[in-house]
């Protein structure tokens, strides 16, 4: 299933960003090559991410990404959409 992750990123300092990161980066895209991740935005000014993920269920995406650095530390929190294709579209077609 497809689910969109709408976070919002408590703001953080330069220090906690040296903190955080190193870490934060690699485990992101460790869930891209996992395949649980296909895309990934930034949030227009810096207030969080978007992430399009492919998972089995929302409490699987829940589970990964409340297991980031920032997400164990509660600094960057999800909203959880579940997405489908576009069934109106069908009717275009015939289906």
């Amino acid at each position: 299933m497809k689910v969109m992750a709408v976070g919002s990123l408590i703001p953080l300092t330069q220090e906690q960003l040296a903190h955080y990161m190193p870490t934060e980066v690699p485990a992101t895209l460790q869930l891209y090559l996992d395949g649980k991740m296909e895309q990934f935005w930034m949030r227009e000014n810096g207030v969080g991410v978007i992430f399009l993920m492919s998972v089995d269920s929302v409490d699987e995406a829940d589970r990964l990404l409340k297991a980031l650095p920032l997400g164990v530390d509660k600094l960057l929190t999800f909203e959880l959409y579940p997405i489908v294709p576009l069934a109106p579209l069908g009717t275009l077609i015939g289906h």
